[in-house]
């Protein structure tokens, strides 16, 4: 923190997004207002929408924001808040995607874990997986590994194909026949999820056959690695340090503005 009476440094930074994608939240922005038939703000709806981009994108907090927005910390909280909410809401529940999947020629299905401060109840958060606390989103790509869909985000201590069972995504998979392929934490899944040959006490080895199956099975299953590094890739993910609650809000306003980014949001 900088002493009293000092002035505060800045410099311009760029955020790796399209001006289409700015365009088009700034509209959204724009025609929510009309809407509320909001009275004048500090910024505008492109500069909302660019302080949105640049809190999401390059996960600058809320301080740095207000200072080089010139507007309060309570006001960037707030305008960020209303804009991720908006997005939100304009993301397709499990059935709807699964619906554009089945276009596909088949899809990869993974999990992750988002990052999160510690809490009281922190039980339920601790993935053991991965060693740390967190909250579980499962991740739905297509053959070349863009993003396709991300789930509600669940409590980091469930299991991978537990969550794709409590989100849904297992049945509606099954039910509109998508061919899916997964790793080995989503073995019992069933239906139409395909994962590799695993040993047990049963079959403590596997044949030649099983194991070529298993590498051309991790070959297509490495490509959907790049759907969570496309999520991972907005900073605002690498840890959250807001409610757990708003993990689902913030991961379907993301999904909403990368598949605007890559021109195949379908509405």
């Amino acid at each position: 923190m900088p002493r009293p009476g000092a002035s505060l440094l800045s410099y311009r930074a760029s955020i790796p997004l399209s001006n289409h994608t700015l365009a088009r939240l700034a509209e959204l922005i724009r025609t929510r207002r009309a809407e509320r038939r909001s009275r004048w703000r500090k910024l505008d709806p492109a500069r909302q929408a660019l302080l949105v981009l640049a809190h999401l994108r390059n996960g600058d907090t809320y301080a740095r924001l207000a200072g080089g927005f010139a507007i309060g910390t309570a006001t960037a909280w707030r305008y960020i808040r209303e804009a991720v909410d908006l997005l939100a809401v304009l993301a397709d529940d499990v059935h709807a995607a699964v619906e554009r999947a089945s276009r596909l020629a088949y899809t990869i299905l993974d999990g992750t874990l988002i990052p999160i401060d510690r809490l009281a109840d922190e039980r339920p958060y601790y993935s053991g997986k991965h060693k740390q606390h967190g909250m579980n989103v499962q991740l739905l790509a297509d053959p070349v590994g863009r993003l396709v869909w991300a789930s509600p985000a669940l409590p980091g201590a469930t299991h991978d194909v537990t969550a794709a069972r409590t989100v849904g995504l297992v049945g509606a998979l099954t039910s509109a026949g998508v061919k899916t392929f997964a790793d080995k934490g989503y073995q019992g899944a069933g239906g139409t999820i395909r994962t590799p040959f695993k040993r047990h006490r049963h079959r403590p080895w596997l044949s030649r056959a099983q194991r070529d199956v298993n590498r051309a099975h991790a070959r297509i299953r490495a490509i959907g690695e790049r759907a969570v590094a496309t999520l991972k890739s907005w900073k605002v993910l690498t840890k959250l340090r807001c409610c757990p609650h708003r993990a689902t809000a913030l991961v379907q306003a993301i999904l909403v503005l990368q598949l605007v980014e890559d021109g195949r949001y379908p509405r």
